[in-house]
């Protein structure tokens, strides 16, 4: 059974340089997917919460670019929140984890490494339809 205790932070590389630091991902060495699909969100207004989903197959990496933000993750029985202030640290999100994204701090971009394109048909957008799919696995 897929749990919060699969979803961990990992580490990536971090190349220092006075002049600015890098940090390079690359899919099937650095983290445990090939990448399919890359995206962002920012300009979060205060209070808002993003996310509200699970899905079936998909993994992802979740990375503080800028900022900082919390991810609620829920397996249908157990939650925890994460933080994730650093952007040469990431949170890999393992398919069936409900995840709410919240408490955005002022000008915070969240960037999004995907295992798949996007399919609607892999969102799980109902909490208890998410519930209901559990109890089935």
């Amino acid at each position: 059974m897929v749990s919060i205790y699969n979803c961990n932070v990992i580490e990536l590389k971090k190349i220092h340089n006075r002049a600015g630091n890098i940090t390079p991902v690359s899919g099937l060495s650095d983290i445990p997917f090939a990448i399919k699909r890359v995206y962002y969100l920012y300009d979060v207004p205060g209070g808002e919460v993003r996310g509200g989903h699970a899905h079936y197959e998909l993994q992802q990496l979740i990375v503080a670019a800028s900022g900082s933000f919390d991810v609620l993750l829920d397996d249908g029985k157990n939650k925890k929140i994460m933080t994730l202030n650093r952007p040469n640290f990431g949170l890999l999100v393992t398919p069936g984890i409900w995840r709410d994204l919240l408490n955005f701090s002022s000008g915070a971009v969240l960037l999004v490494l995907a295992s798949l394109p996007y399919d609607e048909t892999d969102y799980i957008r109902d909490y208890q339809k998410f519930i209901d799919y559990k109890n089935e696995s």
